[in-house]
């Protein structure tokens, strides 16, 4: 998982945030760095050490952890070589239902809508949950499906009378038909659910849309949610007007919701492009591209998304996870393991990202050594010690 980049606040206020509740680890991470770096005696440490290898070399500069520590703490580097890395265009975008897999939930009749206990965006709802009701009581104008109720009843009661006389020769034929269709206008007016109030979901999945609010007026057919399946997912990132060359070049996306979550790479879950057209969105200054992928559960519709395009294009370039790259007064640095016991702050020059990886231009070569998970703790031993000018290792 990537880590996420460091401020300058971070640095120079870490440890006095040690005095206050924290994670474990890293309260031990300290104490441990303390203890291992302060009035250390190299002639007896060293030699209580179950190592029967001697290396002596200048460490100024550099960040002193054992490999002891760095394994306890989940310090990992990586070595870095050239590899295809495709052109990245960052654009902003939304997560949508499938529109195969979407049903809208409409007002039965006119009225104030009530929203049921739990309906909100993002919610699971069964086929058949209530999703609101819908009552015309204090409306102006009054239910006017009651009425129809009213009109109903009233015609299959007269139709009843009707039946029996009907058969006695009372009435007559006509008079009895007269009956009948009267009772079979009213039937048709009048709609059972509708004076019930109840709007439920057609379909089992997820609330999508939510186009009213809680006591809002609404007329009977306007649309009160949108419930979308979980199965395919469909995401349309909008790409500034400018960067509308690079459409024909988007091959695949990964995008992080903005509400925070795990960077999701479409390549991974059967992604297609639907469409990438200028006329795919009616935002002006943005051209839509839309993306269909299986849903994992983890986004649902409705999520804004930060999205990563990733282009057909590659090169190969030095490139590092987003999170080994740390950021202090406006610098950018990595960590570079020097030997199993040292690690050295290097400052990088950035390229393109895709939202997991990040090009480094410059500051790094190929086969470094780079720490890609833990440089947390790097940077707590940088901020927690300081080691002597011509420092020594006797192994």
């Amino acid at each position: 998982m990537p880590e996420p980049m460091f401020n300058e606040n971070f640095s120079n206020t870490m440890l006095f945030k040690l005095s206050k509740p924290v994670a474990p680890s890293l309260l031990l991470f300290a104490t441990a760095v303390f203890v291992s770096c302060s009035g250390h005696n190299h002639s007896d440490g060293h030699s209580a050490e179950a190592e029967d290898h001697e290396h002596k070399h200048d460490h100024t500069g550099e960040i002193v952890m054992s490999p002891s520590d760095a394994l306890r703490f989940g310090v990992k580097s990586e070595a870095i070589e050239k590899a295809p890395f495709a052109e990245v265009v960052k654009a902003v975008g939304e997560i949508l239902p499938a529109s195969s897999d979407r049903a809208v939930v409409s007002a039965p009749t006119s009225g104030i809508v009530r929203l049921a206990r739990g309906i909100e965006l993002g919610k699971n709802v069964r086929s058949g949950e209530l999703i609101a009701s819908v009552s015309a009581k204090n409306v102006s104008g009054g239910d006017i499906n009651e009425a129809a109720k009213a009109n109903f009843q009233a015609a299959k009661r007269e139709l009843d009378r009707l039946e029996p006389l009907l058969k006695e020769g009372i009435v007559t034929k006509k008079d009895y038909n007269e009956a009948l269709r009267a009772y079979e206008e009213a039937k048709s007016a009048f709609s059972p659910v509708a004076a019930g109030g109840s709007a439920v979901a057609g379909i089992p999945g997820v609330i999508s849309e939510l186009s009213v609010n809680d006591g809002a007026y609404v007329e009977a057919g306007q649309t009160i949610a949108v419930i979308g399946r979980n199965s395919r997912l469909t995401l349309r990132a909008l790409l500034p007007s400018a960067e509308a060359a690079f459409l024909p070049k988007v091959a695949t996306a990964n995008f992080r919701p903005s509400r925070g979550g795990e960077m999701v790479s479409l390549a991974d879950r059967n992604c297609t492009i639907l469409s990438s057209s200028p006329t795919g969105t009616t935002l002006p200054g943005y051209v839509a591209v839309y993306f269909s992928f299986d849903s994992n559960g983890d986004v649902v519709p409705g999520m804004p998304a930060e999205v990563y395009l990733i282009g057909t294009d590659k090169a190969e370039t030095l490139a590092v996870p987003v999170g080994a790259v740390s950021e202090q007064q406006g610098e950018n640095f990595v960590y570079v393991k020097v030997d199993d016991h040292a690690y050295k702050k290097q400052p990088v020059t950035l390229g393109r990202s895709d939202g997991r990886r990040i090009e480094v231009l410059s500051g790094v070569n190929d086969g470094d050594s780079v720490v890609t998970y833990g440089s947390t703790f790097v940077r707590l031993a940088e901020t927690s010690t300081v080691v002597p000018e011509g420092h020594s290792h006797s192994h």
